[in-house]
């Protein structure tokens, strides 16, 4: 079931959303008081739930096709059957509902509708070119929708990260695309590499590596982001290398390269958010 719900994805977010908390969101309030914020603590609860459920039913539709791209993977969830994961999802997603209703009526309705919005994007959106890809980036950074519409932070600086980070998760879901060519295509999903081909997929993620320079500027050079500019000089770098590899890319192996170095550049980003301050925690106590 912890492979079923991608368990150390739903870890990282957790992560993520503290850290864009006390970093980022309310960079402004003592450490204690963002940290034992019960209502921040539900909020984080409520994403997770909601996440692991949508694993869980992405799953659901996605058994056939992944016996072909993750046939280990697959195996092992299904050692799990099907109705087990069916009411592990249910109970997940009322759990989120319970957990949002603390918060606020407000809350409840938004993760009903991020729930709605993730089982109809497994069940429909998943197999259409562009629009799957969008909405899937754009369910992906959700749950920091919710923590920043808690704190009604509406500082530039965040936009931009958010951008910087929107486009990253678009770059990895085209990536992700390429590596699964076999069984899209066997499923009859028609996604960009299927429809438009290898080339105009490698354009498109050529085109987005650049784009994803502009919020990597700005965030270097008109916003004080502390030592955290080691990490943007980094995914400069790692951004060269990967459309030398993209370019030279031609099997599953070349694409999977290239999809773990957009995760390690997404999953560092966490981590190198404690280098915006890194006496944070020491001033804020």
């Amino acid at each position: 079931m912890f492979s079923v719900v991608r368990g150390y994805n739903i870890l990282i977010i957790v992560i993520a959303q503290y850290l864009a908390s006390i970093y980022i969101m309310a960079h402004g309030k003592p450490l204690k008081q963002v940290v034992l914020d019960v209502n921040l603590f539900m909020l984080v609860l409520a994403s997770a739930a909601t996440i692991a459920g949508g694993y869980i039913i992405n799953n659901f539709y996605d058994s056939e096709k992944d016996l072909i791209n993750r046939p280990f993977k697959s195996q092992l969830d299904r050692l799990v059957s099907q109705n087990t994961k069916l009411s592990f999802y249910f109970v997940l997603n009322f759990g989120a509902a319970v957990m949002a209703s603390y918060v606020s009526f407000r809350t409840v309705m938004f993760f009903s509708v991020y729930i709605f919005g993730i089982w109809f994007y497994s069940h429909k959106l998943k197999k259409l070119p562009f629009i799957g890809n969008l909405v899937s980036a754009i369910l992906t950074i959700t749950p920091f929708f919710a923590i920043f519409m808690y704190y009604k932070n509406f500082e530039t600086v965040i936009f931009v990260h958010a951008m910087f980070l929107f486009l990253m998760i678009y770059m990895r879901e085209l990536t992700k695309d390429l590596e699964n060519i076999k069984g899209d295509l066997a499923l009859g999903y028609k996604t960009i590499p299927i429809i438009y081909g290898e080339n105009a997929s490698k354009i498109m993620l050529t085109v987005l590596s650049f784009l994803t320079l502009i919020p990597t500027y700005l965030l270097l050079y008109r916003f004080e982001i502390g030592y955290m500019y080691l990490y943007f000089y980094l995914c400069i770098i790692l951004l060269l290398i990967f459309l030398v590899i993209l370019w030279k890319s031609k099997t599953k192996t070349h694409y999977l390269i290239l999809h773990n170095i957009l995760k390690f550049m997404i999953v560092a980003g966490v981590f190198c958010i404690v280098l915006i301050n890194v006496g944070v925690v020491l001033n804020r106590i």
